[in-house]
């Protein structure tokens, strides 16, 4: 099945907005402390390194990335989650602030928590763009939540459809390719 660029949800705009205040909220939480950013890739990438530096300098931020993964070739979760890379420092005692794209079933955001939370870090939360409530089996937590989105396939601002799209700036539903 190919898909195209369908109809935009959010414009690079409204996201760029949307990522400064929650890098505001953080600022404001975390001032002149130092914070974790655990990247989980490959979809996050994009809006990790917009919040960072929305972030700013009054928090020491430091970076890691995780790559998990629940959906393998398919477009939808099989409901198991792999680690595919693990974070590369200790997170003992630290702030941690795991950054996702998206939370859809809260399957791999349930699994992340669990497996941190296991290597005793001083904090945990989690801060995604895209919440997509309708497909929710599990319930997470979220702290700092961006948008809305339907339950429809999306791409656009790191989030793909067979590895495509990802460079978009605005984000999009994807539509079958007649």
């Amino acid at each position: 099945m190919n898909y195209k660029v369908g109809r935009v949800l959010y414009t690079a705009e409204q996201l760029k907005t949307k990522v400064e205040e929650l890098g505001e909220q953080i600022r404001r939480d975390y001032k002149g402390q130092t914070v974790v950013l655990v990247c989980v890739l490959t979809g996050a990438v994009t809006f990790f390194t917009d919040l960072a530096r929305a972030i700013g300098g009054d928090v020491d931020v430091r970076f890691e990335f995780l790559s998990v993964s629940s959906y393998g070739s398919s477009r939808v979760t099989t409901g198991t989650v792999r680690i595919q890379k693990d974070l590369s420092n200790d997170i003992r005692d630290m702030s941690v602030i795991v950054v996702e794209d998206i939370i859809d079933s809260g399957l791999s955001l349930s699994y992340i928590k669990d497996l941190l939370l296991a290597r005793r870090p001083k904090s945990l939360e989690f801060c995604v763009l895209f919440d997509k409530k309708e497909r929710r089996q599990k319930e997470v937590y979220v702290k700092y939540v961006g948008y809305p989105v339907p339950d429809e396939f999306i791409l656009g601002y790191g989030i793909d459809v067979a590895s495509q799209y990802r460079h978009l700036k605005d984000l999009c539903v994807a539509e079958v390719e007649e």
